[in-house]
Parts: structure tokens; sequence; C-alpha cells
């Protein structure tokens, strides 16, 4: 990883992120700084605290000293909070999604469309979510006695969040952690902080309590390992790659913390000869290639029945070679990678299919040559389509996460059932037919949290969302997030 750590003051022209503890921004413990890249250019733009221990113990101190107050908020008042939170948060979408886009290397259009209104979303979706729920009651008949749940907040929530949907996924934890009344210290990634670093400021000027929501910057080895270990931590949300979640399982078994674990997926598309062609294309595309294929749902495996083989792989072809590639700020289907070591990685795995026997075809050939000056050092990687893979080749096994999707023929239904389950993942899948009876079987077969019908992506916050496998442990969104972040109590009044 191109970040690594330096001694001393931050530069005076980079954009500045600081810690954010007790409802103030701090300096951190230690003096050392990261380089946040701006992918479309190679060239750092901002400096993050690689923040320590006792950053991290500072945080939770805060956090738990906060928590009294907070939890003791009725659900009104936490929802009024946090709703100015949302108003906030939509009334700076363009200066946050610029920040995004710069940050990450998303398109700026996908930015303001997408992530800022969905984090806006995530904060009113669960301030009003805590209004209309219900405990459980009921008569103990032998005694007459009154018996009734009731749902507490936790304690101090770690929530670790990836750089692929920063400000997107950091607020799809930290609200219906707020909501349910407990405190938050996030970690967000070293790579991508700085909406993070803007979304402490708006929770200040919303007037959300000190030491509510504290912000902790740095790599996940220190800051996130410390938040993970502390003992007033209770629970912990993370999302991110399958190896660390493991180090994070090992950790916090020996205390019993409560985990919600969203990691990575090698999600398949099967496409049925009586399929949409046209829509199952241009979905698929989309769907392989959004946000430079950097999110946990996109499609890397497609499976398609061979009397179509042929035809849906000159459709998709065609229109992959019809997408643009280049700076984020112009009207571009993708921008850059999110940093030079993830360049790397995806450029490996491609080569190691194509050394395997495996072909590729790469869009957009003259990508480098077209790039404008500014983004001469970015780093950008075509749409690529791998065909001619076997099944057991990593390209068609190990999440790549990034703009490259391996398209194959089947034959039966049987058999593809039996290939798109052979992986160590389970996150998500699509199945395209017009047979309902074809589409109800393979809904019930995929070894997947998420299955969708000539579709992807269509998400309501009320369902469950999250995989089996490697994919995850626990489910997020509406009442399964509640009870993440809740306990829910039993009790029982005599009062004969």
């Amino acid at each position: 990883m191109e970040n690594s750590g330096q001694s001393g003051s931050a530069p005076g022209e980079l954009l500045v992120v600081k810690n954010f503890i007790d409802g103030e921004f701090v300096d951190h413990c230690g003096g050392e700084w990261l380089d946040s890249f701006d992918p479309s250019t190679g060239q750092p733009w901002a400096q993050i605290p690689n923040s320590t221990e006792q950053d991290v113990e500072k945080a939770v101190e805060a956090a738990s000293k906060a928590f009294v107050e907070w939890s003791a908020k009725t659900a009104l008042q936490r929802s009024a909070l946090l709703m100015r939170v949302a108003d906030l948060l939509e009334s700076r979408l363009e200066e946050l999604a610029r920040l995004e886009s710069r940050d990450q290397g998303k398109p700026l259009w996908l930015a303001k469309s997408v992530d800022i209104p969905r984090a806006v979303h995530n904060f009113r979706f669960f301030a009003t979510f805590i209004l209309h729920d219900l405990n459980r009651s009921r008569i103990h008949e032998p005694t007459g006695a009154v018996q009734y749940t009731v749902k507490e907040p936790v304690g101090v929530a770690g929530l670790i969040s990836p750089w692929n949907l920063p400000l997107y996924l950091l607020t799809f934890k930290v609200a219906p952690a707020l909501a349910a009344g407990n405190t938050v210290v996030a970690k967000p990634s070293e790579l991508t902080s700085v909406t993070a670093f803007k979304l402490c400021q708006l929770v200040k000027e919303a007037g959300v309590p000190p030491g509510v929501l504290n912000m902790v910057f740095g790599t996940g080895g220190r800051a996130g390992a410390c938040l993970v270990q502390h003992p007033k931590v209770p629970l912990v949300s993370f999302t991110g790659g399958t190896v660390t979640a493991e180090n994070i399982r090992r950790t916090a078994s020996s205390t019993c913390k409560k985990l919600s674990l969203e990691l990575g997926g090698k999600n398949a598309a099967v496409v049925f000869s009586d399929a949409d062609v046209g829509k199952c294309v241009s979905t698929c595309i989309r769907s392989s290639f959004l946000n430079q294929g950097e999110i946990c749902l996109c499609t890397s495996r497609i499976f398609v029945q061979r009397d179509i083989y042929q035809e849906f792989l000159d459709r998709f072809v065609e229109a992959a070679k019809k997408l643009t590639v280049g700076d984020p700020n112009e009207d571009n289907f993708m921008g850059a990678v999110v940093s030079k070591a993830h360049l790397t990685k995806i450029q490996t795995a491609v080569e190691g299919a194509r050394q395997h026997g495996a072909a590729v075809h790469q869009m957009a050939e003259d990508l480098y040559q077209r790039l404008p000056q500014r983004c001469a050092g970015g780093y950008f990687y075509p749409p690529t389509v791998i065909t001619d893979v076997e099944d057991k080749c990593a390209a068609m096994q190990e999440e790549i996460f990034g703009p490259v999707t391996c398209v194959v023929p089947f034959d039966t239904e049987r058999e593809v059932v039996e290939r798109v389950n052979d992986v160590k993942y389970g996150l998500c899948a699509s199945v395209w037919t017009k047979d309902l009876s074809t589409a109800h079987r393979m809904s019930h077969r995929l070894k997947v949290g998420t299955v969708w019908v000539n579709c992807w992506l269509v998400r309501d916050l009320n369902l469950p969302f999250g995989g089996v496998k490697e994919s995850g442990v626990g489910r997020e969104g509406g009442d399964y997030s509640m009870d993440f972040f809740t306990e829910q109590k039993t009790i029982c009044i005599d009062n004969s």
C-alpha cells in the first residue's frame, strides 16, 4: 500500500484530516501522518492521522461517558437529531460528492446520484424507523404477571468501514447504531477518510452531543485492531476483506463481542436461453463495471446457457466497448480504481488468468493515450472480459474487486447450480429467465444471501442484507440492524 506514515506536520497545501473525539477535532498521538492519494492523478491530496492505541483509548472513553446520557434520550429526541444530520448532508450534496469522487476515484455523477443520496437516506430511514418499533408483551396466565420486552442499546459500537463506498457504507452503520441509542467510535478506511471527516463537522453542527460519535483515522492494523480489542467496546461491525475479518473474529471471540461481518463475494449471473438478452446485457454491464467493479455486489462470473452464449458474448463485449473510462470529473462511466496497490492486484489477477490459458478481452485499448494530462499518473483500468476460463482458475474463484468479469457457457440447470455454488463466497446472484418455475428453483438452490431475478441492485432497507459462507456473518437493514445494535430484555412484573 502506498500510504506510508510520515513524521512531522502535515504540509499546508494538503487537506488535513483530524480525529474527532468528544465533540472536538483533536491532534492525534504520535505525530505520524498517512498520505491519501487522489486515484485519478496518483498524487497525494490529503493527510490522515496514523492514530495510535492512545487515540482509540481517548475515543472509547469519550463514547463510554456519553453513552449514559445518549442512551437515556427518547427515540423521538434521537430521531430529531439524526434528521438534522440528514438535512445537513443533503444541503452539502454537491460538496460531499466532489470530495468522495476525488478521494475514491469514482465518477462524480455516481457520487452525486448514488453515494451521497444513499447516506442521506440511511440517516432518515433509521431516524424514523425507531419511532415505529413495538415491544412484545403478554400476560402470564397462571399468575397474572405482566411480561414484556424492551430493546436496550449495547454500549460503545466499534464501526470499521471500507473504501469502496465510503460515506454510503459508513452511514449504514453509524445511523442505526446511534438511532438505537449506542455511542460510536468509527474507523473509516485510511484510503478514503475525507467524507467521514466532513460528516463529523455536520454531526457537530446538528447538535449531536459530544462523545456520541467519535472518529479515529488510521490503519486497520493499528487503530482498527485497538478498537476491536478494547474491553469497553462490546460490539463490532466490520465491512471489508475476509482475511481481516478472520483476525477480528478471533480477537472478538475471547470476550463474546457481538459481531457483524459483511465481506467479499464472487457473485454470479445465470442467463438462461429464454432470457431477455437485451435487458440482461445492459444490466450485467452495470453490475460488472459500475464504480469500477468496486462494489461487493458486483457480478464477476456470468454463466450463459450455451444456446445463446455467443450472441450474449458478442453483445456484451460490444456494449463494454462503448463504456468510457477517464477523468471522474467528466462524463465518464468509470473513473479510477482506489489505489496503486489495488491496480496492481487487478493487473496480477488478469495476467494470471491469461497465463492459465484464458482469453482476455480488454476494452478502451487506447485508454492511456486518451487520458487528460492531469490523469497521466492515475490508477485507471479498462473494462475487461475473460472467456475460455476454467472454473478452478483463480479468476473464477477469488474476488478481484475491479472492472473484470468472466463469461462462460453452461448446459443444464443442475450443472450451473453446482458451478455457481462451488466457491467459498455466497453474497448475491442474479438469475435471468422468463420462466417463473426456473426462477423459483434457482432462487432456492443458490447458496447466497440475495438473489435478484431479471434485475440487479434493487434494494429496500427493510429487508435483510448479508451473505453466507465466507461472505459474512449477520444481516443489516431495518429490524436486522436494530436487533444487532440492541439487546432484548424480558421484564416480568407481578403486581398481585
